[in-house]
């Protein structure tokens, strides 16, 4: 929709204009231009990157999320508008643990959006155990606070907390919730089966689902594991790995559900054949997953493999991906693996015209002036609705709430990723902030009454949760108390009010209030210019009350006291519970100052 409405509205006409030298700005973003055409990714190259385990992909809403095993006590997960986006794309921890007996070895992460007992949400189930060993792996599962599959996230609790147990995967089936894991069973590692009374509780018997009896299951160890559901034209097929991962045979093998019954083994077949296995440059590929291209045309199969026969179970696994299809008799038909360096075509609709609703709180886009850019044309602050998406090399596509995306002329229309639909946000010395086209180099200059025309306040909407990019804990009160004097703490999410907030713009700056209480403000304890102060609730009126908000070249927001001029820091990089939040002075690149703005629902 063209914002034309607005120029009529205030009797003046939008433009771009170039960006002058004379500007005092100053780049949030790379300063590099990039062109149309190089932003219009229309190849790919496995592998994606390195150290990238078990992956798993969704496309959701105008993004590919993805998450690989880290070895860690974090769930990271990545975004891209692009599928060869994914290879630069930030890193964001969603998730971390401290509990000694489940904080550490997190494995093969995959995240589901299921219908749960309060509505839709996304099930991310990993895997974890000691830190001292793997002897105590088994299965968790959190729950989305909405439909971002980036959280905030919650701990629901384990299907089996006592007993060694992977790979854990979900099957719906006739109404029925299934899960689907891997455990072993003397010499031999089987699949298993049992039904769900939720996402994370399991009702009823457990049942083997496939054992490695077959010959090429048994290269190094008698392995079975990794089962991911394929469904297709009224078919349920199961696609495990097979053989032990440390040799260059891993590999996937299919079964079938032939029966009405998922908990009877007679109503299961497996094929007796691999499906997909080692060529001369790509060994060991598998643990895979499923998902469908942008347009839904296509169906696209995500794995890892080594480069070398040699690289085994570690970190030189890599995310690779390639497109399959399905034979005349209606099976799944992955080819071989692509070698690496190989060219593959990008899934298709990727690039457009596609109308999209990236996940993402709301902002508001105002001028000087009381009026805001809207996707309408009208002006009113309370219709600018935009979420700011990152996309790559530092650059934002700004969507409207009816999924359109601005354009450098000042439209908006359906996503085509190309260059003109994105921006860079250059930060101006009175915390206001100029777009500028990415593929022109030219501002946004919008229509006003004088002033400053093509300068901008960013203003988040509604309540919101700042979420750490370190920890995935989000900003909360210690003890959930909401009275002057109160620090403020990460915790995990629970949805609670106290970790709740809202922004108030003021001329100087913003005000971050308790979402539950609008007469008290986040300050800095008794305004200290001092590192290391803690901050606190407090009078609005105080000098440490306004905030600068600074989002950065890769998605993430800087929150800058202006009387300090220091950050909000999550001091020690601390993953633990209650770790009280503070100033700092501003670290270039440190993730312990960088944070996520999200939706509490």
């Amino acid at each position: 929709m063209k914002l034309t409405s607005l120029s009529r509205a205030l009797g003046l006409a939008l433009s771009l204009q170039a960006c002058s030298p004379a500007q005092q700005v100053t780049e949030a973003t790379p300063a590099a231009t990039a062109s149309a055409a190089e932003s219009s990714s229309q190849h790919f190259t496995n592998p994606l990157f390195v150290n990238g385990a078990d992956p798993w992909l969704e496309y959701w809403n105008g993004n590919y999320y993805l998450t690989t095993t880290t070895w860690t006590s974090q769930l990271v997960m990545r975004k891209s508008p692009t599928l060869a986006g994914l290879a630069t794309a930030t890193p964001v921890n969603v998730w971390s643990e401290t509990n000694p007996k489940s904080c550490c070895n997190f494995w093969a992460f995959e995240f589901h959006r299921l219908q749960g007992p309060d509505g839709v949400r996304w099930y991310l189930m990993y895997t974890s155990g000691k830190q001292e060993n793997l002897d105590g792996q088994h299965l968790s599962v959190l729950e989305s606070a909405g439909d971002d599959p980036m959280g905030p996230y919650s701990y629901k609790g384990s299907p089996m907390p006592d007993s060694w147990n992977i790979d854990g995967n979900y099957l719906e089936h006739n109404g029925k919730l299934y899960l689907l894991w891997s455990e072993w069973v003397g010499d031999e590692q089987l699949n298993w089966i049992s039904e769900m009374v939720n996402p994370w509780t399991l009702t009823g018997e457990r049942m083997v689902l496939s054992r490695p009896h077959l010959p090429w299951e048994q290269s190094g160890r008698k392995v079975n594991e990794g089962p991911e559901v394929l469904k297709h034209n009224g078919r349920t097929f199961v696609v495990y790995s097979a053989s032990f991962c440390d040799t260059p045979d891993y590999k996937l093998g299919v079964l079938e559900l032939t029966g009405d019954n998922p908990m009877e083994q007679s109503a299961w077949k497996k094929y007796d054949q691999p499906f997909f296995e080692r060529t001369d440059g790509v060994y060991g590929p598998g643990h895979n997953g499923f998902f469908t291209s942008p347009d839904g045309k296509e169906r696209w199969l995500v794995y890892h493999g080594n480069n070398k026969e040699t690289d085994g179970c570690g970190a030189s696994r890599s995310v690779r991906a390639q497109p399959f299809s399905f034979d005349e008799t209606g099976l799944p038909k992955f080819g071989k693996p692509v070698p690496e360096g190989t060219e593959v075509p990008a899934p298709s609709g990727e690039n457009g015209p596609l109308v999209v609703r990236p996940e993402g709180i709301s902002w508001a886009l105002k001028l000087n002036n009381n009026q805001c850019l809207t996707a309408e044309g009208d002006g009113d602050c309370a219709q600018s609705h935009w979420v700011l998406d990152p996309t790559t090399a530092g650059r934002y596509r700004l969507v409207s709430a009816q999924g359109q995306v601005l354009n450098a002329d000042a439209t908006t229309g359906p996503w085509l990723n190309s260059a003109t639909q994105q921006w860079q946000l250059l930060a101006t010395e009175a915390q206001q902030w100029q777009l500028k086209n990415s593929a022109t180099a030219e501002l946004l200059s919008l229509p006003c009454d004088g002033g400053q025309c093509d300068q901008l306040q960013l203003l988040p909407q509604g309540n919101t949760v700042l979420s750490s990019r370190q920890s995935g804990k989000v900003l909360a009160t210690a003890g959930c108390e909401i009275k002057t004097g109160t620090e403020l703490v990460q915790q995990s999410w629970n949805g609670g009010t106290c970790q709740q907030w809202q922004w108030l713009p003021t001329a100087q700056g913003l005000h971050l209030k308790p979402a539950s209480e609008p007469t008290l403000c986040v300050q800095v304890n008794a305004d200290a210019l001092a590192a290391g102060a803690p901050l606190v609730l407090g009078r609005c009126e105080a000098k440490s009350a306004l905030w600068a908000l600074q989002p950065q070249a890769n998605g993430a927001l800087l929150l800058q006291s202006l009387h300090s001029k220091q950050l909000l820091d999550l001091p020690s990089c601390a993953l633990d519970e209650g770790v009280v939040l503070r100033q700092a002075p501003a670290e270039p690149d440190r993730l312990c100052q960088q944070f996520y703005l999200r939706e509490p629902e």
